[in-house]
């Protein structure tokens, strides 16, 4: 029998705040965290951010948050969180550097906020689209060689179109 995963709600009142070392562990965790995600703070302490990753997540969107970091610029999306139970929630999150008084950079910040219920049911669609399409590419990835890969890239680039819009034109994918 398939267990049913409950949505938790995040209170309209708090913050969601975590903070991670450069490669992503987590060094603070407040107690709206723990309770949200259902783990213990000393649980969260030490593990990888990715322990809340829910797997209806597009792996895009990770991509898309290192790089504007490694940019130097904030990070801010919607982000549907796995809890400790196997339930989940979503959250706004704005992810940002932590940087030491001597001006290095240490790690990173996260703040997470609450999301309206259209919103999250508007997500699920969006994201469950983007995830399959994520599929496909590594499906394709299996056949296509890198120089025609190469090529659809270019082609991508060059008519400011994204690489699944090209290939779902050339195999005649509606």
């Amino acid at each position: 029998m398939k267990a049913i995963c409950m949505e938790t709600e995040v209170p309209n009142d708090e913050l969601i705040v975590s903070h991670t070392n450069l490669y992503g562990i987590i060094t603070y965790a407040n107690d709206t965290f723990a309770d949200i995600s259902g783990y213990e703070i000393d649980e969260l302490i030490g593990k990888p951010h990715n322990i809340v990753r829910h797997p209806d997540m597009p792996a895009s969107l990770f991509t898309n948050l290192w790089e504007t970091l490694k940019e130097g610029k904030i990070w801010s999306g919607y982000v549907k969180n796995l809890r400790s139970d196997g339930g989940y929630y979503w959250v706004y999150a704005q992810v940002s550097h932590l940087i030491d008084k001597n001006n290095n950079l240490i790690g990173y910040k996260s703040l997470r906020a609450p999301v309206d219920i259209a919103k999250r049911h508007e997500l699920e669609i969006s994201y469950a689209r983007l995830k399959e399409m994520e599929e496909n590419l590594v499906k394709m990835s299996e056949w296509i060689d890198k120089a025609t890969y190469q090529r659809i890239t270019t082609l991508s680039q060059n008519e400011n179109r994204s690489v699944s819009d090209i290939i779902s034109d050339l195999i005649g994918t509606p």
